[in-house]
């Protein structure tokens, strides 16, 4: 028996360090997170006219510094806000008006109300489709932001400047999450860390790969690129629809660009585990497309990858070396996450325990989906079973 361990423990030890080999050094240099680096104007051109859109479902605690983050940016174009109120009970529509006539600014924003989501549509998508409904003007650019996102006062100039001196059709940054609880310490940059090793920003931005993302906070859009892909209903059933939108765009020949950045940021907490677990139970299983084989295979992979190498210590021989280097890889991949986040470098040990959390959400994730209850977001169920066989 001992003759047949060995050989099969060399052999799924030279399969996590050879995984650790492609991730470091053939997947787009994905690990090397840092912040997105400004991007000077281009002189002569007149500035650019942008309509920021907002859906907000029982938002009143978090909209106001949102709405007055984008009413007061340092831009020298006109930017309006659009909050569509997406059945909040909770006074998000009032809050948001007070935000802009605080600032005396009432004019540059519209509060609407959104009627509930017909079927076949998820809820966001739903309300940015009824907001751009009543956008009358024709923008140089739309900015879909979500309710908890404060942009730091020049985050629209630099997403502006980049995509035209580059030539982007959508511009997106993956902003900060809050990392102020244990839990979030421990599990948000992780989410950075695995959102952009399943989309490498610089394969997102090569035209000639298909690789496609976005991240939902911080989109800026040209509207004619959202035109050729017949408008926001083309990715009605979304429930992962930035990057739906980003896959359609880049599909019909749009340009994309993807990075990050710590100073616009989310203001949404996860102070408790179970309320990160439901973060990434909402949509884990809808990101492996429902599939319980594809489940399998990543519940595996991610074992190999990420939890094999620190067992492999306490072994001896080849898989000791081998596990060792893996995980040396590991730890020098993730932390350029860590250190965009500003949290202690020891963090950077729990990316396999972590690695487990989020295992256990995505199974959760599926079973949530298979009783009917998926993407369950503030009382809305918009992923389940059920729900997918009758579309």
């Amino acid at each position: 028996m001992e003759r047949i361990f060995h050989p099969f423990l060399e052999v799924i030890a030279a399969t996590s360090l050879g995984a650790w080999i492609y991730l470091a050094f053939f997947r787009g240099s994905f690990w090397r997170v840092e912040e997105a680096q400004p991007h000077p104007a281009i002189p002569g051109r007149p500035a650019k006219t942008i309509v920021a859109l907002i859906p907000a479902r029982d938002e009143a605690a978090l909209i106001g510094k949102a709405v007055t983050s984008l009413l007061t940016q340092n831009y020298r174009g006109r930017i309006d806000v659009v909050v569509v109120d997406d059945g909040s009970s909770d006074g998000t529509r009032e809050v948001a008006v007070a935000a802009a006539e605080a600032l005396q600014a009432r004019d540059r924003l519209v509060v609407l109300s959104a009627s509930p989501p017909p079927p076949g549509w998820t809820g966001k998508v739903w309300a940015l489709s009824e907001g751009l409904r009543h956008v009358h003007s024709e923008p140089d650019y739309f900015l879909f932001s979500d309710a908890d996102i404060v942009h730091w006062p020049g985050n629209v100039n630099e997403l502006v400047a980049r995509a035209e001196s580059q030539d982007f059709d959508l511009v997106s940054l993956l902003v900060k999450l809050r990392c102020a609880s244990v839990a979030e310490r421990a599990l948000l940059p992780a989410f950075l860390f695995f959102f952009f090793m399943l989309y490498p920003p610089a394969w997102v931005s090569q035209k000639e790969r298909r690789t496609a993302a976005a991240a939902g906070g911080c989109i800026l859009l040209r509207p004619w690129a959202l035109s050729r892909i017949g408008g926001i209903s083309s990715i009605r059933e979304e429930l992962i629809d930035d990057c739906a939108l980003a896959k359609r765009l880049k599909q019909s020949g749009a340009r994309i660009y993807l990075g990050a950045t710590t100073r616009t940021a989310s203001l949404r907490p996860y102070q408790r585990w179970s309320d990160a677990e439901q973060m990434i139970a909402r949509t884990a299983f809808t990101e492996l497309g429902h599939s319980t084989a594809l489940l399998v295979s990543t519940l595996l992979a991610m074992t190999v990858i990420f939890l094999l190498p620190p067992a492999l210590l306490l072994a001896g021989g080849l898989p000791f070396w081998m596990g060792a280097l893996a995980w040396l890889l590991m730890l020098h991949c993730f932390w350029p996450s860590i250190r965009l986040y500003r949290v202690s470098p020891l963090w950077t040990l729990t990316l396999p325990a972590v690695t487990l959390f989020y295992l256990g959400a995505t199974v959760h994730s599926a079973f949530l989906y298979w009783k009917g209850r998926g993407g369950l977001w503030k009382g809305r169920i918009q992923d389940s079973l059920v729900a997918w066989r009758t579309r």
